[in-house]
């Protein structure tokens, strides 16, 4: 199975971007999935995620930072300040969200370095009010969009790159699937690079092929008689946002013997059973898809329950492990009803570890999740 585009997809993405910005192409730099793609592809603008999952920029983000602030944000901070992020450096502006307290004040920073635009998220999901606030929002940032690109966007290109998103979505997720059979040939870190190159293709064409070339490829593997399925513990794994350099937990776990088959995060399948209505308006569609996206800074976030809910059934999963960032409030508080929820909700054992991106307590989670591997089985 060719993996090369998705494990090395950096250096793809690299040679991609450098072209682009050649041809005067637009780039936005973005942190999370709540910033709508389909509106910044319909403006002609690609949209890459940045960096911000290494220890190594900890320390430069501290002489700004309050050293309690979680890892991610100083990590994407240290590597702005210190210009060691090849994406950030490709990045014409920002478009940032208020998805907690510590990144709006890392962004009242950060926009010093780069242009930036901040989507004003409500806290809440439910409401009529709610939902004519995120429209007002999409509506900002269109206009951010035109000044920054001079692209108008047509109804048609939104429309377009609506089926197109929703297209990646259910291909990512139909693999993903696929690539938690009993026989997968594929490790929890290679199905975390599939997942996490989705965000760095300048092209999403070019990832959609990649993404049914690597599901034809697994069905081909599957025809074979002499597969055996793999024996030990099928874990979910929620949370934060994990990725290349902050996949630690996910390590310990594979080396244990554990199967981690499904990632419910942000970095992972968080959101993508949530198509974008195809039909009507299309502000309002986006608007209404997107702020259905079941993250702990919701409240209530009822929405993440039934999503786990859903996803443990799916994929056969036997225990469901919560990594938070220390100094993720959100999580970690929401950490405790959650637990509750899949130990007498679901029947599953459940473990809540709390971390930050240093090697300093990896013994102590290996002894931890070796421990819970036991229970589960």
């Amino acid at each position: 199975m060719d993996l090369k585009p998705f494990i090395s997809f950096s250096e793809y993405a690299i040679a991609e971007l450098d072209e682009w910005n050649r041809q005067g192409g637009k780039i936005a730099g973005v942190y999370c999935i709540y910033a709508p793609n389909e509106l910044i592809r319909a403006a002609g603008i690609v949209p890459v995620s940045l960096c911000g999952k290494k220890q190594t920029p900890i320390r430069d983000a501290e002489k700004d930072l309050p050293a309690s602030f979680c890892p991610l944000i100083k990590s994407s901070y240290g590597y702005a300040v210190t210009d060691t992020c090849p994406f950030f450096g490709f990045s014409d502006f920002i478009i940032a969200e208020t998805t907690c307290d510590g990144k709006k004040k890392m962004y009242e920073l950060m926009k010093e370095i780069r242009p930036l635009h901040l989507m004003h998220l409500p806290h809440t999901q439910n409401s009529p009010a709610a939902l004519e606030y995120w429209i007002s929002g999409l509506r900002e940032l269109e206009e951010f969009l035109y000044a920054q690109s001079g692209s108008k966007i047509t109804e048609s290109a939104l429309k377009a790159e609506i089926r197109l998103q929703n297209e990646i979505r259910k291909e990512l997720y139909d693999l993903m699937i696929l690539a938690a059979d009993r026989r997968s040939p594929l490790t929890a870190r290679e199905i975390l690079a599939v997942q996490e190159s989705k965000s760095f293709s300048v092209y999403p064409e070019t990832y959609l092929d990649q993404l049914r070339k690597l599901k034809s490829e697994l069905e081909e593997y599957y025809t074979r008689t002499d597969l055996t399925e793999k024996k030990g513990v099928r874990i979910l794994l929620t949370g934060c946002p994990v990725g290349k350099g902050s996949e630690k937990a996910v390590t310990i776990a594979e080396e244990l013997g554990a199967h981690v088959v499904c990632m419910e995060n942000c970095s992972g399948l968080k959101g993508l059973t949530l198509p974008v209505d195809e039909e009507g308006d299309p502000y309002e569609a986006i608007a209404r898809r997107y702020l259905q996206v079941p993250c702990s800074c919701m409240t209530p976030n009822h929405g993440r329950e039934e999503s786990i809910r859903e996803l443990a059934a799916v994929y056969e999963v036997d225990a469901i492990i919560d990594l938070t960032w220390i100094g993720c409030h959100t999580y970690n508080a929401e950490s405790t009803t959650l637990g509750r929820f899949v130990e007498r909700e679901m029947g599953l054992p459940f473990l809540h570890i709390e971390t930050d991106y240093s090697e300093s307590d990896a013994e102590q989670l290996r002894t931890r999740i070796e421990a819970f591997m036991e229970l589960a089985e």
